[in-house]
């Protein structure tokens, strides 16, 4: 375990004992509770490469992707319990963005600095690429729809019409694992051949550690996230955040941990397939998978459901960001400039997000 990220599980017992102290500003218990989140990820992301040695690339790649995006689904199930509905929305997009984006962005940097042109497969680029439009695509449709036909309450044919999104998004999800995994599993492929092994670093741990290590973890970062949840609206009133500034940018960010992590560390090490299949694969699970569960979800645990109608702000800058991402990782090529354009474009939308008032759908 590396010392930098793992030394930072002192931030659990902290915040425990920071959340029982009493009237302390809830700034500190927030950001606290973030700091905890980041090596809970990073353990998450760890056991399962373990898993994966024994279950093969495949099943391995789909446990990673679940598992790395536990996170941000129980945070944000939290948030959805707490009612913070707008908070939730506002999370999906920033998980997107800070993947597409953010994460990426600093992989082409880095893994640049390091190497002066790294390659990769465009073809998988591409089809990363095109499932991230259809994605946009359908997050924008409800939120049309609710502007036009329903901007003061919901109607009847708008809850039909995210419980019928959501229900397409979860089958094209379905029909993308099984045409990455079992139908065109070499599309997929690296364009360079493999560069060294896909283990995991270190002494290989026993089956039993490895799935006790993520339940453990999996455990953990659902008891941080309902204290960073409970802390979030407190943190924002102090700081002058709105809760779409802080779903949009630090829910995402710490939920998102686990996989940017494994996106830059494999980019340094000049795997850029495997980088670009954590970020962008990571994408899409939020959009085709984790969003439409929360949908279902929300009839179950939440106030009222939750429906996917973002704002203009949202809307726009989620299709910005595909475009952006789309144009610059499609040509099978990336270097340090092409990880600087995608970290400004984050820049830009983070700070817009940051100095836009409360919105109404």
């Amino acid at each position: 375990m590396k010392p930098s990220v793992y030394w930072l599980f002192v931030f659990v017992p902290a915040t425990v004992v920071l959340e029982h102290a009493g009237q302390l500003p809830a700034p500190v218990i927030f950001f606290s509770a973030a700091l905890a989140i980041v090596p809970i990820a990073a353990l998450i992301v760890r056991s399962t490469e373990q898993v994966a040695t024994r279950t093969g690339d495949a099943v391995g790649g789909l446990l990673n992707a679940t598992f790395g995006n536990a996170p941000e689904l129980i945070i944000a199930l939290a948030a959805l319990r707490a009612g913070y509905l707008d908070m939730v929305r506002a999370s999906i997009v920033g998980a997107i963005l800070a993947n597409l984006l953010l994460a990426l962005g600093i992989a082409f940097l880095l893994g640049g600095l390091r190497y002066r042109d790294q390659k990769y497969n465009p073809v998988a680029a591409r089809t990363y690429s095109t499932m991230m439009l259809l994605a946009s695509i359908s997050l924008a449709v409800p939120s049309a729809f609710s502007r036009y036909f329903a901007p003061e309450s919901t109607i009847r044919q708008e809850q039909l019409l995210n419980l019928g999104i959501a229900a397409v998004l979860l089958i094209a999800y379905g029909l993308y694992l099984l045409f990455s995994l079992k139908t065109h599993p070499g599309t997929f492929e690296s364009a360079e051949g493999k560069k060294g092994e896909a283990h995991p670093e270190g002494k290989p741990w026993g089956m039993p550690r490895a799935i006790g290590s993520l339940l453990g973890a999996s455990v953990l970062a659902a008891w941080m996230s309902e204290v960073l949840v409970g802390a979030a609206e407190g943190t924002g009133k102090a700081l002058g955040m709105s809760q779409t500034f802080i779903g949009i940018v630090f829910l995402a960010v710490v939920g998102g941990a686990a996989e940017s992590g494994s996106a830059i560390a494999m980019a340094r090490k000049d795997r850029m397939d495997l980088s670009l299949g954590i970020a962008l694969g990571s994408s899409i699970q939020i959009a085709l998978f984790v969003a439409p569960v929360l949908v279902l979800a929300s009839y179950a645990i939440a106030p009222q459901p939750l429906e996917l109608s973002f704002n203009r702000a949202e809307t726009g800058a989620l299709f910005l960001g595909v475009l952006v991402g789309t144009i610059v990782s499609g040509d099978g090529q990336s270097n340090w400039f092409k990880g600087v354009q995608l970290v400004t474009a984050y820049a830009i939308i983070a700070l817009m997000f940051y100095f836009l008032p409360e919105l109404k759908h």
